[in-house]
């Protein structure tokens, strides 16, 4: 037998997903794999011939078996592997040599088991990768393309298998079920669902760049253990995010934090987690804590799609809902505006007399006397100028009466007034309970919507839908700037790569002075040995004036009482200098020397700090500076290279950013000029090279237009 034209043609992930014929390789009625992967096909949809395999032949699941994959009669897309580990490799060899191009392999006792896994594992990746195969797992349970009907999966999939437009990637073959099994509970239908095993060619990436394409796809969920290219990553969540498809992602690992070897005051503000949150936030990427928020969330965005705003109107037959909704509306940042006068006015000839008309609007259980209460709200509220979407406070029906037809008309005028609505409105349950059969068929008959299950995860899921819509709308607007592949290049104006010795820590001597050769804004300094020279240095600056220690490798000046602020004349300047000097020999310094500076004062002392992260390379964070910064932990966290536009949002996220705009008749920070400074010296440490270990300025004044930076340092890696 030879492989189809579609797989030898293809040999891609869209020919994984979607072969024409199947063979299980060991087969067995002995394994509950084999027997569920059998079943699998056989009761979901697959149309195309499975071929079981089994060295002993004779007949496997009610079928004839062959004894290879060279005595099967017919062309073979795609190979599931059920053999034992040391086996694996010859299944590949066999295959490749009859032109199979892809394989599934659930066998385990790879790479996930030890050094000898390892190794065998290492083996098949080679042989697969010299012969183009593509390979999903192994150690994996294989997927289910429901919109196709072709479920190669070895674990029983619960009826019914619900088809829709949320693709599933999953890091954890154990989950899979309680994942399929929840978004069944909330009708929430899949295109795709996908084990990854140990990812040893065909990674969650692959999965996630043929699901961007996949038109059967509106919306990707993954569950993430970690991440195992974090540049491919962010290409990918790039692309996702300008195609207009949200990642909703549950990434585990919250807690673990990251030793740092840096001394500067960034290495004191990142932890894995947090440069896992800022790339997330930075590349569109929705990051929810939970299974329920991971399926919910998806649910919600797959039905709905982008968001128009933030501003949201409220119908609820509950007063005590309203007050959770107006709580959880805050937490989220979704505005609940009030509503419009005339608005106002024909809520007032809607609801009973004992009705507050407000947003949120409680309709009050009057709705059990007159059923159509909540719609003639709905409509109202809908039409409010100052509104952009809806959110309904409504229940499936869960048990079928003796006579369901007034319910499906009840459902089928409801969902008439929803889909006539000029803007979305979204659907939420009081708790969050299974939808049963008989809501679903309501649904399915009256075209009622999606019901998001519970407040709690429906109003995480609106405030992250409206999140990942304005990323999406920012992203597409400023697309034709920026290469969505690997965003902004270094500026004009970098300086060179340092010198080869370049080692251990550069005091803010050197690291000013490469600042500086940057072109780049720096406070004026002088370098004295003796307190004559600093009175000299002083007196051609001008009072008042700045003294700092200096010495090789010294990190944090304040923390050894190595600065003086504010000196005004000679005797100052000579004390400081005198003072500074003991606590440089206090701490083993032999030749004590210092900095003098012109005193700046007035504006906003900002912090703009690079680190490379193991996994993520450099990474920026700004936020306000000075000896506070460690405090007041006031600080926003992005992935280099960012652009003018990147760094205007970080600021935006700080919570102190009303003092760059003018807060309590204070000179506002020309942002586009702060911005710049920023990016500028973002692209000066990317230009360092893979030496460069954390480059930090701090502080960095911010007076008007005028931008300067006070201090800096520098450390390199061994």
């Amino acid at each position: 037998m030879t492989a189809s034209s579609q797989a030898a043609g293809d040999g891609g992930v869209r020919a994984l997903f979607n072969p024409a014929s199947i063979a299980l390789v060991g087969a067995t009625d002995k394994s509950g794999w084999s027997i569920s992967t059998f079943v699998n096909l056989r009761t979901h949809g697959f149309t195309g011939p499975v071929h079981l395999v089994n060295p002993r032949a004779g007949t496997v699941h009610g079928q004839p078996a062959h004894r290879s994959l060279a005595d099967v009669p017919g062309p073979v897309d795609l190979v599931y592997v059920m053999v034992p580990t040391t086996a694996v490799l010859s299944v590949l060899q066999e295959g490749a040599k009859l032109g199979i191009r892809s394989y599934v392999i659930l066998t385990a006792g790879f790479g996930e088991v030890g050094e000898e896994g390892g190794r065998l594992e290492a083996e098949i990746t080679s042989f697969a990768r010299e012969q183009g195969l593509t390979v999903l797992g192994p150690n994996g349970n294989g997927y289910i393309n429901a919109a196709a009907g072709i479920t190669p999966y070895g674990l029983p999939i619960p009826a019914p298998l619900l088809r829709g437009s949320v693709g599933v990637v999953l890091q954890s073959g154990a989950l899979a079920s309680s994942v399929l099994g929840f978004a069944q509970a909330r009708n929430v239908g899949i295109s795709l669902l996908t084990s990854m095993g140990n990812e040893s060619l065909t990674t969650v990436t692959d999965v996630v760049d043929y699901l961007i394409d996949d038109p059967d796809t509106k919306v990707v969920a993954l569950f993430l253990e970690s991440i195992r290219d974090p540049a491919d990553f962010a290409r990918t969540a790039r692309r996702a995010l300008l195609a207009g498809k949200p990642i909703v992602a549950l990434k585990i690992g919250r807690s673990g934090i990251a030793s740092r070897a840096a001394q500067a005051h960034t290495g004191a503000l990142v932890g894995d987690d947090d440069v896992v949150d800022a790339a997330f936030r930075q590349f569109g990427v929705i990051r929810v804590r939970s299974i329920e928020d991971l399926i919910i969330t998806a649910g919600l965005l797959a039905a709905a799609g982008p968001l128009p705003g933030r501003r949201m109107g409220v119908v609820t037959p509950s007063g005590g809902a309203s007050e959770i909704i107006a709580d959880r509306a805050e937490e989220e940042g979704l505005e609940l505006p009030p509503f419009a006068p005339q608005t106002v006015a024909r809520l007032t000839e809607i609801v009973p007399g004992f009705a507050t008309v407000q947003n949120p609007l409680d309709v009050t259980g009057y709705v059990l006397i007159d059923r159509t209460l909540m719609n003639r709200a709905l409509e109202t509220v809908a039409a409010d100028p100052g509104i952009d979407l809806v959110m309904l406070l409504a229940e499936s029906p869960r048990v079928a009466p003796p006579d369901p037809a007034p319910a499906l008309a009840f459902y089928a005028e409801s969902a008439r007034r929803i889909a006539e609505a000029p803007l979305p409105v979204v659907v939420v349950a009081n708790v969050l309970t299974d939808v049963t059969e008989f809501g679903r068929a309501v649904q399915e008959q009256t075209g009622f919507p999606h019901v998001l299950g519970g407040i709690e995860h429906g109003m995480h899921a609106i405030g992250a839908a409206v999140r990942w819509s304005e990323a999406h709308r920012a992203a597409r607007a400023t697309a034709g700037a920026r290469d969505a592949a690997g965003g902004p290049g270094a500026v004009a104006g970098d300086g060179p790569p340092p010198r080869a010795e370049a080692t251990g820590v550069w005091a803010e001597r050197r690291a000013a002075a490469l600042l500086a050769g940057a072109g780049l804004p720096v406070v004026p300094s002088e370098p004295v040995s003796d307190a004559d020279a600093a009175v000299a240095a002083a007196e051609r600056f001008g009072y008042p004036v700045v003294l700092k220690a200096a010495a090789e490798g010294l990190g944090h000046k304040s923390d050894i009482g190595g600065v003086r602020l504010g000196l005004t004349g000679p005797d100052q300047v000579r004390q400081a200098f005198d003072e500074v000097a003991a606590a440089l020999r206090a701490t083993g310094v032999r030749e004590a020397g210092a900095l003098v500076q012109p005193q700046r004062s007035g504006g906003v002392e900002l912090l703009v700090g690079i680190l490379r992260d193991p996994d993520w390379g450099l990474t920026l964070t700004v936020g306000f500076g000075g000896i506070w910064v460690e405090v007041l932990r006031d600080t926003a966290l992005r992935i280099l290279p960012v652009d003018t536009q990147e760094v205007r949002r970080a600021l935006g996220e700080l919570r102190g950013h009303r003092l760059l705009t003018g807060a309590r008749g204070t000179e506002p920070a020309d942002l586009d000029a702060v911005a710049d400074v920023v990016v500028r010296i973002s692209a000066l440490a990317t230009s360092l090279g893979e030496r460069l270990e954390s480059l930090e300025v701090n502080p960095l004044l911010v007076r008007g237009s005028q931008v300067e930076a006070l201090d800096a340092l520098v450390t390199w890696r061994d």
